[in-house]
């Protein structure tokens, strides 16, 4: 992926590594919009950025994703870069079912099947225009899991299988697929992550990210060194290590 000069549209960027990566490849001469449920929050992300252009959707709603990949093709109809960054988080006890399931549904909606329907919507544009880019938002807990986000974890290992796959699929066209692989992020994603200690500082990963996007055009996943403690430490051969550590840490594993 060439790190300036696309027009990119990143669906759940109102808040956190969303709205940080937009204004990062705003500034790196970019077009950019942003895609987010609430509209007063839009409105406000407009004013205070007028070079962002702001999309109203539900990535948990079909019907919503559809009518906003309208508005963006009809807005931007020169647009290459798809960035499928919303998702939730949540914290679900599997010994009840009134403890899990409907976090669980609700989870698989947004992580899993809100991106598939991205893409979906997408995918025969894209392939329309030269130097195209999915970029998929997987996670460290992709490859090692953290006790008390079950759902978070499968669904976050199947963006990553699903990466894999999209990119055999689409071989040969003119749509490269990349992996963002956070590791936890100072965000509001998890309730008190945004003060963790083991949380790495926003800014901190965004530089990271963009500099990895510039000197790595070709690369298929971006992988800041934080998180390759989580990505390969099945490969290393210390995963039981790996998740022992990751979850002796606070109850939300921060």
């Amino acid at each position: 992926m060439n790190i300036t000069g696309n027009t990119v549209f990143i669906p759940g960027a109102t808040s956190g590594i969303g709205l940080a990566l937009a204004r990062a490849l705003s500034a790196r001469g970019n077009t950019v919009i942003i895609g987010g449920r609430r509209r007063e929050l839009l409105h406000q992300i407009a004013q205070e950025s007028p070079e962002l252009d702001t999309v109203e959707i539900d990535t948990a709603d079909a019907s919503s994703i559809r009518a906003a990949a309208r508005t963006v093709l009809d807005r931007h109809p020169e647009l290459n870069v798809l960035v499928t960054m919303a998702g939730i988080m949540r914290v679900e006890d599997w010994r009840s079912p009134d403890g899990f399931l409907d976090t669980a549904e609700a989870t698989v909606t947004t992580n899993l099947l809100g991106p598939i329907r991205l893409i979906g919507a997408f995918i025969e544009h894209l392939q329309t225009v030269p130097d195209a880019t999915v970029m998929t938002v997987s996670s460290g807990l992709a490859f090692a899991p953290l006790r008390v986000t079950p759902t978070y974890n499968a669904t976050k290992a199947a963006i990553h299988m699903l990466s894999e796959s999209l990119r055999l699929q689409l071989e040969g066209t003119s749509v490269s697929v990349i992996e963002l692989e956070p590791p936890a992020v100072r965000t509001a994603l998890m309730p008190g992550q945004e003060e963790s200690e083991w949380a790495m500082p926003l800014d901190a990963f965004i530089q990271e990210v963009i500099g990895l996007l510039e000197s790595q055009p070709d690369a298929t996943e971006i992988q800041v060194e934080n998180v390759k403690f989580l990505r390969y430490g099945e490969a290393r051969g210390d995963y039981p290590q790996v998740v022992a550590t990751l979850n002796r840490r606070d109850p939300h594993g921060k």
